[in-house]
């Protein structure tokens, strides 16, 4: 089974798409996801100096993150996340896609357990 985690930073929220940004600057450094879980707890609180500390906080080098954030390396990728999102039709935040079936908002564990048993056992000879 793959598991891809899509950037799909929302227009409302106009500190988002940095955050997004910031996000991809701590993976090129190996630190994605606590650097991702830590923006879970901060939000939405996503300004710059507040970016740049939170990158400290999860044992990245500060002035190589910074200049990863302010060149904006991943804005591209961003937005091509955001793009295909839009041709999925996804427009809003959680949406999951498990075996082509999209899930749009929260949903408890045992909804995703049963998804994934279904896709799994779809495999299976």
């Amino acid at each position: 089974m793959r598991v891809v985690f899509k950037d799909r930073p929302l227009s409302s929220h106009a500190l988002a798409r940095p955050a997004h940004e910031a996000a991809r600057c701590a993976g090129a450094a190996g630190k994605y996801w606590p650097y991702h879980d830590r923006l879970f707890e901060a939000q939405p609180e996503f300004e710059r100096a507040q970016l740049v500390r939170y990158a400290a906080e999860v044992g990245l080098d500060r002035a190589a993150f910074a200049r990863c954030l302010d060149e904006r390396r991943h804005a591209a990728d961003v937005e091509a996340d955001v793009r295909q999102a839009e041709a999925l039709g996804i427009r809003s935040t959680p949406t999951f896609v498990v075996n082509g079936q999209k899930l749009v908002g929260a949903y408890p564990i045992e909804t995703f357990r049963l998804l994934l048993d279904d896709a799994l056992g779809s495999r299976r000879p």
